[in-house]
């Protein structure tokens, strides 16, 4: 009996050894979205696609939603792309919440519906006032701001619609965040550009339920 109880305690052992091996082994899951982008599977990625997934999984973000299916295309871009782009999101100088400010104008800008629905949400969680988020969403200028959001409203707006940034507009960017911070502000404005543009080419779909929340710009 106690031959039979030692062979059924290793055959366990064993069997849960193999089933931690095959969960190890299993492929990632991707949850991948796309439209005129097919969204891909682990097993049938190149390595380049495959180590571009994996640097992501590992990462602060942890999810491969918005443009990373099409950054797949290209995935030594895609690479460089996420790490500037996880600098910017996680470890910007500017506080949280104007940081994402900056994110939901650009998306406001370019009307990129995904990148809307997901960074109007961290903007809120990270405290911007939602009367801000909502005249932003109408391309209004918000009513009340204060000095620090003010800064960064009229240093990002005029810098996305005329592709320049007048003496006042800097002055007051640098007396708000200094000179790294208005770095970064044109880091993550920038960044977001990019990833506004792979969205609208791709088309990419919002969540199940979901319908666009910005009115195309006049």
């Amino acid at each position: 009996m106690r031959v039979q109880m030692l062979g059924a305690g290793v055959t366990g052992c064993l069997l849960g050894a193999i089933v931690t091996v095959m969960a190890q082994n299993a492929p990632p899951k991707l949850d991948l979205a796309g439209d005129r982008f097919k969204p891909l599977k682990y097993e049938e990625m190149t390595p380049a696609q495959k180590a571009l997934t994996d640097h992501i999984l590992a990462s602060e973000r942890k999810s491969m939603g918005g443009p990373f299916n099409v950054l797949l295309r290209s995935p030594e871009m895609g690479d460089l792309a996420q790490q500037l782009g996880a600098h910017l999101r996680f470890h910007s100088s500017l506080p949280r919440h104007l940081n994402e400010m900056a994110i939901i104008m650009t998306a406001r800008h370019w009307t990129a519906q995904y990148e809307w629905y997901v960074h109007k949400e961290n903007a809120l969680t990270a405290g911007l006032n939602p009367a801000i988020v909502a005249a932003i969403a109408e391309n209004k200028r918000p009513a009340s701001m204060k000095p620090d959001e003010q800064a960064v409203y009229e240093f990002t707006k005029e810098l996305l619609e005329t592709r320049h940034v007048s003496d006042g507009a800097f002055q007051n960017a640098v007396k708000a965040f200094g000179e790294r911070g208005v770095v970064d502000l044109v880091g993550v404005t920038g960044y977001y550009q990019l990833v506004s543009a792979l969205l609208n080419v791709d088309r990419y779909p919002l969540p199940a339920g979901k319908k666009p929340e910005l009115a195309a710009l006049k």
